[in-house]
């Protein structure tokens, strides 16, 4: 099959192009408008450089350094140094579709025309990228001021120096250079520093859980259905006109791909529902999950914003002729977005532990207690609610806030820093945890309609998913080992919704 190629030219690089990038190994060409901008920086800085013009990272030293004029015999020099001062990650390595996201985000950056980066350096990335030569990257070591640490070990495995993975094996920078055909990195005047002054990072990987969460919602949305079939829950929650009277961010959204999954459902019906008014994890969903598609639009926005322009100190504004010191790569705002993220993701994982609970509840689902086809000493998914409520307070814990307050470096200059990489990534591992409990979800309402005998009135979207589940999980005709299940569904949760 051929790979996909995104374009990146006069039409930036979205987030689903970095996730075909780095996760389905589409091919990335640069078009002829997005080398004009390159082009057009470096021109800048040539000219700039000849003429002697004090430039921070080109004729000054990095950081509290940059009282340091540098000699113009050692501004290359400075440059090949960068990568390696910079190299000063920890920890275990990125996996490969985060060396990639991060790959694809700093070109996306570089053909925004504000680097001043050279086209070889640029192209260089390009074919890296391509050939599959992906930097051995540790995961630690940035503050969100730029991701510096990470940039500086893919510029130094660029290089030749250090180690890169290729065809599935780990082996020195210059082995899977040469074995993939291509020439280590030519630095000259700015590009080390124009490699690494970017948030690529934080960028790339928030393109790869963006994914993440959308495919998330719609599984979880799935099993909310099919909950609410099992419960028989009384459909005025996700009714238009209630939720219209109070219209808040992404719940009429939430409402009408409800009612769209219930489409022929007997719950439809006069007096199909148990009870007047359910638990407020039923009756909430609309309300709850719109703060959540909400913030995932913010946290897109955001994404995007940093993806598409440049965030490079200092910038390189070709038209004006402008070199200009600036605060660009701080990410406070995306932060932020992300940090409102994995909160309303939290807010989700309460309500959809609480509805399995209350699925279990004979007293409040009129069900089999711990839905035990056979009862009596048979335990049926009891044991279920420990892992379900350690998850869903790991979450609650990875929800706090963590970008306040981080120390000052760099000798108090750089005395400001978002924590982005961490903040997005500990967003990553709400997600992870979060498919779990979807996963017990969909499982236990699975259960619940057989159960209750409804499966023949569902709606079109429950009967879908109710045949997904079983496809991968059989009945719970008997006490058994269900970590398995819970392995195999998390992992349909984990993709697409078929």
């Amino acid at each position: 099959m051929t790979a996909r190629i995104v374009l990146l030219d006069a039409k930036p690089l979205g987030v689903a192009d970095v996730a075909e990038i780095a996760r389905r190994n589409a091919r990335l060409m640069l078009g002829e408008e997005a080398m004009r901008r390159i082009r057009a920086s470096r021109a800048l800085i040539e000219h700039l450089t000849g003429l002697g013009k004090p430039m921070y990272g080109v004729t000054t030293g990095l950081g509290a350094c940059v009282d340091t004029p540098l000699a113009q015999a050692d501004l290359i020099a400075f440059q090949h140094s960068v990568p390696l001062s910079h190299s000063m990650g920890i920890g275990p390595a990125l996996p490969t579709e985060a060396v990639r996201a991060l790959m694809a985000a700093r070109i996306s950056g570089m053909a925004a025309g504000g680097t001043g980066t050279s086209e070889r350096v640029v192209m260089g990335l390009v074919a890296a990228l391509n050939a599959g030569v992906h930097p051995v990257i540790p995961t630690w070591g940035s503050i969100g001021a730029a991701d510096l640490a990470h940039l500086g070990h893919m510029a130094r495995s660029l290089r030749g120096d250090g180690e890169a993975e290729f065809q599935g094996r780990i082996m020195p920078s210059a082995e899977a250079l040469a074995l993939a055909g291509l020439e280590p990195l030519d630095l000259r005047e700015k590009d080390g520093h124009a490699i690494i002054v970017a948030n690529s990072l934080s960028t790339g990987t928030g393109c790869l859980y963006l994914e993440d969460v959308a495919h998330l919602i719609d599984w979880a949305l799935a099993a909310v259905a099919l909950n609410y079939e099992a419960f028989r829950s009384s459909l005025t929650a996700i009714d238009e006109q209630a939720l219209a009277a109070r219209p808040a961010f992404g719940q009429r959204e939430i409402g009408a791909r409800l009612r769209a999954e219930l489409a022929g459902s007997g719950l439809w019906q006069d007096k199909a529902a148990r009870r007047l008014q359910d638990p407020l994890s039923y009756r909430c969903v609309p309300q709850v999950w719109g703060g959540l598609l909400n913030a995932f639009e913010q946290a897109r926005l955001a994404t995007e914003i940093e993806l598409t322009h440049s965030g490079d100190n200092p910038v390189i504004l070709a038209e004006g002729e402008r070199v200009i010191s600036n605060g660009n790569f701080d990410l406070t705002a995306m932060t932020l977005a992300w940090e409102q993220l994995g909160q309303a993701l939290a807010h989700c994982a309460v309500g959809t532990a609480n509805r399995c609970m209350k699925l279990m509840s004979p007293t409040t689902a009129e069900l089999p207690r711990f839905l035990s086809a056979k009862g009596g000493s048979r335990q049926g998914y009891a044991e279920l609610q420990k892992p379900l409520s350690a998850l869903e307070a790991e979450i609650r814990h990875l929800a706090n806030p963590m970008s306040l307050s981080p120390l000052a470096v760099s000798d108090g200059i750089e005395d400001q820093s978002s924590m982005a990489p961490r903040v997005v990534a500990k967003t990553a591992e709400i997600v992870e945890r979060m498919r779990y409990l979807v996963a017990m979800e969909l499982i236990f309402a699975a259960t619940g309609v057989e159960l209750r005998g409804v499966v023949d009135t569902m709606g079109e979207g429950p009967q879908r998913t109710f045949a997904a589940v079983r496809a991968l999980v059989s009945p719970l005709d008997d006490d058994r080992e269900m970590s398995t299940d819970m392995t195999r569904v998390a992992r349909m949760v984990a993709g697409p919704r078929c």
